[in-house]
């Protein structure tokens, strides 16, 4: 399958008061044309930062200090105004996290709607208002909702309605980042139903970054999990549900109650992450593994290449393997 977005040895950067804190650090991986990938580790690991950096949204502070970005074979990070207006919700929408406090509060949903579709589409505001109605029937809003505010409607209909608008120009590739955050399960299961029938009719990619990694393993192609700023490991569903190599992936999946299968007592992993401003030396993971030897504390593990489609940074990833 082609790629659609590439991301080449990307590192990025917050200057802090102590220093440059290393949010993401040499992180490679792919998405291809149609597929469902996932981005899970547990708060402050650079699933978030890695989005905003495909969107060109890091401001401030925040800084790309190494890498690319490629789309459709072009590298993002040098587009110029015009390029990254067209690439943005044109070719790549995003749904951030707690998208339903984003939407304008003095500005009604069809408003909202309709300026989206006029900046990118030569149509006229009636056409637009009738694509709008098209857009929350797709989600199961009444269109008679378009002329509400945001206030007007729950926590789940705004939600669905910023999907809606992340639809609304059909792009290549949505970026959902925790998009169903703050919302009952109930809520969630259909806002997670209805993007994967879009997904299927209308063939696009997905970013789905979250931390519920038993919903991640269920609805996502491959799955990339990262610790500290790195990547830990790649691999299909299939394979992570297999119980992962990187001991960090066991962990996480260790640390998620079964719904099917014999009770098993949840074990969380022990310590907290490094100092992402002054790392210590070899693999961040070393002081809560409990697989650790000499040599993690000697040389960064590189991200290598077990079989097709799945990837593990670990010094000793046959240890863990022999070890289920």
């Amino acid at each position: 399958m082609e790629d659609l977005l590439s991301i080449e040895n990307l590192s990025i950067e917050y200057e802090i008061e102590r220093g440059a804190l290393k949010a993401v650090t040499d992180v490679s991986f792919s998405i291809r044309r149609g597929e469902f990938f996932g981005l899970a580790g547990e708060s402050g690991c650079g699933k978030s930062t890695i989005a905003f950096s495909i969107m060109r949204l890091l401001k401030g502070a925040s800084k790309v200090s190494g890498g690319e970005i490629k789309f459709n074979g072009k590298n993002v990070l040098a587009f110029d105004r015009e390029q990254l207006r067209l690439f943005r919700w044109e070719k790549t929408s995003m749904v951030l996290q707690s998208a339903m406090n984003n939407l304008n509060p003095v500005v009604t949903i069809s408003s909202q709607l309709i300026d989206a579709i006029v900046a990118h589409r030569d149509v006229s505001k009636s056409e637009a208002y009738k694509m709008s109605e098209e857009l929350l029937t797709m989600v199961n809003i009444d269109p008679s909702r378009l002329n509400s505010y945001p206030h007007e409607l729950s926590g789940g209909m705004r939600q669905r309605v910023v999907i809606a608008m992340a639809m609304a120009l059909q792009p290549d590739l949505i970026i959902l980042d925790e998009p169903t955050t703050a919302l009952d399960v109930v809520v969630q299961y259909n806002i997670i139903r209805k993007i994967l029938e879009f997904k299927h009719t209308a063939g696009f990619s997905i970013l789905f970054i979250t931390h519920d990694l038993p919903l991640m393993l269920e609805v996502c192609d491959r799955i990339g999990i990262m610790y500290a700023g790195r990547m830990a490991e790649l691999a299909t569903s299939e394979q992570l549900k297999k119980g992962g190599t990187h001991p960090y992936s066991k962990g996480l999946l260790r640390a998620f109650p079964s719904i099917l299968g014999e009770k098993k007592r949840l074990e969380g992993i022990p310590g907290s992450v490094p100092d992402l401003v002054t790392p210590p030396p070899g693999c961040l993971f070393y002081e809560r593994c409990t697989y650790r030897t000499d040599t993690c504390i000697q040389s960064i593990p590189e991200f290598s290449k077990i079989s097709e489609d799945h990837f593990c940074a670990c010094h000793n990833r046959e240890q863990v393997l022999s070890h289920g």
